[in-house]
Formats: C-alpha cells, structure tokens, sequence
C-alpha cells in the first residue's frame, strides 16, 4: 500500500509537496500519481493545486480521477491545499462550476475594491485589493484540530489565491485570516482537513502541519 499519494491532475506544486512531505516523513513511501487505483490504495490522499477551477474539474474527469478523489474524501485521512480545498465546495463563482459537493459552500471571488472594513485592518471603503492576494499572512486557528499541534494560533502561512471559500457549515472551519476582511482559510470535517494556504512553501509552521496530517488518526 503506498502510504502517501499526492494526486497529480496537471496542476500544482507537486515537487514541493512532495519534498516538504518526505523531509517530514522520511519513512514514508510518498508517490505523485495520476493513477486512480493507486489514489484508492493509499492510506492518505493530498490534493495540492494551483490555477483555475475549471480547469481542476475537467483534469479530473479527463484522467479518471474524480472518483478516486470523491473516495478518498470520504474515507481516509484527506488534506487539500488551495484548490485542492476550493473543489471540495458546491460550486463556484470562477467559470460558474460545480465543485464535488463535499463541503457545503461556494467559492467567492475577492471584491476588487474593499468593503468597509473595521478600524484595526486600516482600510476604508473604496480602497483597492490586489487581487491575486498573495504574500504572508496570519491565520487565526478558530477550532482545535489534531492539525494545528504545536503551531502558534496566529502563525504566518503562504497564500496565493483569487478566490475564497464560503462555508454553508460555520461549524466546518478551522482557521481563518484577513484581506481585509476574514475569510475561512482551513475547513475541516471528519477525516478531511483542507487548506487555502500553501504548506509546503511556509516553512517551520508548514511543516508542522504536513508533520501532523503525516501522524493524524481521525476517529
């Protein structure tokens, strides 16, 4: 049984992930694959991605994989990073799509121009957003998760993204951050842990939570 597949769907920084997955598990058999059967023989599934979600949608289809990721979503320890968490949603405002329905929700794309914002963020109304966000940026832990062990309730993680997720289920998110204002940016729900950010490209609180999603157990 491969311990660790890392579904490849043409999209993504699947060398990252996989690099910063074996430093934290050198004992680990990690595979990068676009095999459905070897995504349903694993024991953990990762789905990273980086583009648009059209796009993720039709390679899924196109490769075989939807099925194999909807399982793995439902039965094993699963952890998706950026649009690897934005597929798991009913749908979404980037190519008006359906998502895999998973997570209840819808991906929103950020308002080009803020909202008023409250004080403390330092924006008014009319200010512009750069849009992707991109760069640093805290995440508030919302909800105790075996993920988040050892990692300060307000790291700094990596993002790059236009879109956000939406949650019909409040009681589903794990973590949220602001640009400007919050936005969920971890849900988790049963043994799906899955994230905005990129892990695998923010150092020691990244690693952390590859670290844990390594060892984690859902019950």
């Amino acid at each position: 049984m491969t311990d660790i597949a890392i579904v490849d769907y043409g999209m993504g920084n699947l060398r990252s992930v996989s690099k910063a997955l074996e430093h934290v598990a050198p004992g680990a058999s990690i595979t990068v694959t676009e095999d459905p059967e070897v995504v349903r023989r694993a024991g953990r599934v990762v789905v990273p991605g980086q583009g648009a979600m059209p796009d993720c949608l039709r390679e899924l289809e196109m490769r075989g994989l939807r099925e194999a990721v909807m399982n793995a979503a439902m039965s094993k320890p699963f952890l998706g990073i950026c649009i690897g968490l934005q597929m798991l949603f009913d749908s979404s405002e980037e190519g008006n799509v359906e998502g895999l329905g998973i997570v209840p929700g819808t991906v929103r794309r950020f308002f080009p121009t803020a909202r008023p914002a409250a004080s403390e963020t330092g924006v008014t109304n009319g200010q512009r957003l750069k849009v992707p966000h991109m760069g640093w940026n805290e995440v508030h832990q919302s909800a105790n998760h075996p993920l988040w062990k050892g990692i300060p309730g307000n790291a700094r993680f990596y993002f790059v993204h236009s879109y956000y997720v939406e949650n019909a289920n409040p009681s589903q998110a794990a973590a949220f951050s602001h640009y400007p204002s919050p936005f969920t940016c971890a849900v988790a729900k049963d043994n799906i842990f899955a994230v905005q950010f990129h892990p695998e490209k923010s150092h020691n609180a990244g690693l952390a939570l590859l670290r844990n999603f390594v060892q984690w157990e859902p019950a």
